[in-house]
């Protein structure tokens, strides 16, 4: 058991949504390993920067008004604090950015930073180099990835991994055809709702605990020593010293 005085880290993962299938069950409890937002009362409130350009500024409302009708928590939206490109992030919110990020494999990239099993800070990433294509320059593919990605920043993990799976009408499901996944469905509210069931006697709302480690980590080169691997899975180390570690969890693209 971890104990007050043990060690802290800094724990960052990173989930994509990904442009090809592979094969993972649903899951009927759909936590982020417990990660949450650290508050003293419910329902609190989570600013959202928006570094978003004209082309998302409607579906970033979207996705903002629909994670909104939680009992626990409600977001709001914000002159964002980041650079697109690279998208840093704020201690105590969430930032949201597109840009044309390449190639990479990747529709949108979520990362969270914690303290132990606490977010402190989270980051969103729009990847117009697919949204500008025809394939992906759609309401509905556009309003799946927002809505997933702020939805991992909350502490939500897929529902289902499986792209060839009937839709779960939920945009924490995996899909080749996002109709009917751009909106949170009710397990998704009912999920969050156990997430932050308890309260906490310190929040990490507004701003992140003293002596937290700020890393860059927007290049595949700052993700540190790949220390195990899974098929599409793989989690990357990297050690900060003073007992500050970052992890990161990839799901890959299929090529």
């Amino acid at each position: 058991m971890r104990t007050k005085n043990s060690f802290r880290f800094v724990v960052i993962f990173i989930l994509i949504a990904m442009l090809a299938a592979f094969p993972f069950s649903a899951s009927a409890n759909h936590s982020w390993n417990g990660y949450h937002w650290a508050r003293t009362s419910n329902p609190f409130t989570l600013k959202v920067g928006d570094n978003v350009g004209t082309a998302w500024d409607s579906v970033l409302n979207t996705t903002i008004s629909d994670w909104s009708q939680s009992t626990v928590l409600n977001l709001t939206k914000v002159a964002g604090g980041a650079k697109p490109r690279n998208c840093r992030p704020t201690s105590g919110r969430v930032e949201v950015c597109n840009a044309t990020y390449g190639n990479t494999g990747w529709l949108g990239v979520a990362q969270i930073w914690a303290s132990g099993s606490h977010i402190t800070q989270g980051t969103v990433k729009l990847n117009d180099t697919y949204f500008n294509t025809p394939t992906y320059n759609t309401t509905a593919w556009r309003n799946l990835v927002s809505c997933q990605e702020v939805g991992h920043t909350i502490g939500l993990d897929h529902q289902d991994e499986n792209f060839d799976n009937a839709n779960l009408n939920t945009c924490m499901d995996y899909t080749n055809n996002p109709g009917t996944n751009q909106h949170p469905n009710q397990h998704d509210y009912d999920e969050l709702q156990s997430i932050y069931s308890h309260l906490d006697s310190t929040t990490t709302i507004g701003a992140a605990p003293a002596g937290f480690a700020n890393a860059n980590v927007h290049a595949i080169e700052n993700w540190g020593t790949k220390v195990s691997e899974s098929g599409k899975a793989a989690l990357f180390v990297r050690d900060f010293g003073n007992g500050y570690q970052v992890f990161t969890f990839v799901i890959w693209a299929s090529e």
